[in-house]
């Protein structure tokens, strides 16, 4: 949108102009006929030679030049001297968007939700696609604090906006289990310990709750359509989505910082309480 104002602006810049170099140069405007006369019967060369003649014309007359283009500027400094933060706000969902997030991400600090029921863990889909996915933590006290409150912003967007509720299904993990899972293959993880950011409190995997159950399953449509909104929702927030990776997760998003990955890790301290009356997620194992 800003591109089309500014191509509208010069496009009126330039009919005012020739409005107005018209008007003061009246002895101009015969000439300027005959020349558009002689471009469609001989092409732009008579026009060059009124150019010519219109600029040798307009140095010779400093005074009436000067008075033109004030004339000309005044009302597009006028606008722009008077433009407030939404004259050209034209509602943008994007920019609304982003708008909200910043709101969200520098307002009060949101508070992760009570934790699910051990049981929704232990069903045979989640066991067949996340297996030993009931001894991870799902802590929240134990990620980062920047972190969680972008992740935190993830599940309010999600929630409020496309009616997917969010369930966190591993947070931190000790260097121990992250040297466990890489055991187990490639297709598992590519990360030794202390090579992913779970092991900073700065990764999560991330599902589905609907319905009492937790859904994984990428063969779900309506799973499948959530975790699209859910990578765009998370990029816009400033973290990494799996999603788009070779070796696709498409419930890990992780915060990337400098200097992080291959330094020992040890679990971080609590920052963030657990709501009133909510008891902390379960310890890594």
């Amino acid at each position: 949108m800003p591109a089309v104002i500014v191509y509208g602006v010069f496009a009126a810049f330039l009919v005012v102009a020739g409005g107005v170099l018209l008007c003061v140069f009246p002895d101009r405007r015969a000439r300027l006929a005959d020349a558009w006369r002689g471009w469609a019967v001989a092409g732009g060369a008579p026009v060059s030679r009124f150019s010519r003649r219109l600029g040798g014309a307009m140095a010779a007359h400093p005074a009436q030049l000067a008075g033109a283009l004030l004339l000309l500027a005044a009302p597009t400094l006028l606008v722009f001297g008077l433009r407030g933060p939404a004259i050209f706000d034209f509602g943008d969902a994007e920019r609304m968007t982003e708008r909200q997030i910043a709101i969200l991400l520098e307002g009060e600090q949101l508070v992760p939700p009570p934790p699910l029921p051990p049981a929704v863990f232990t069903t045979r889909e989640v066991e067949q696609l996340r297996p030993g996915i009931v001894h991870a933590s799902r802590n929240w006290r134990l990620l980062d604090a920047e972190f969680t409150q972008r992740l935190l912003v993830v599940f309010k967007l999600m929630e409020e906006r496309h009616g997917y509720r969010m369930a966190l299904i591993e947070g931190y993990r000790s260097p121990e289990r992250q040297a466990r899972l890489f055991e187990q293959g490639s297709h598992v993880t590519q990360a030794r310990a202390n090579m992913s950011y779970h092991q900073h409190g700065l990764a999560a995997d991330l599902a589905f709750f609907r319905d009492g159950k937790v859904v994984i399953s990428e063969r779900d449509p309506w799973a499948m359509r959530g975790y699209q909104l859910y990578g765009e929702i998370a990029e816009q927030v400033g973290l990494t989505w799996g999603g788009r990776w070779k070796m696709r997760d498409l419930g890990h998003v992780e915060l990337r910082r400098k200097g992080v990955l291959g330094r020992a890790s040890a679990p971080p301290e609590p920052a963030v309480s657990a709501p009133a009356g909510a008891a902390a997620g379960p310890e890594v194992d």
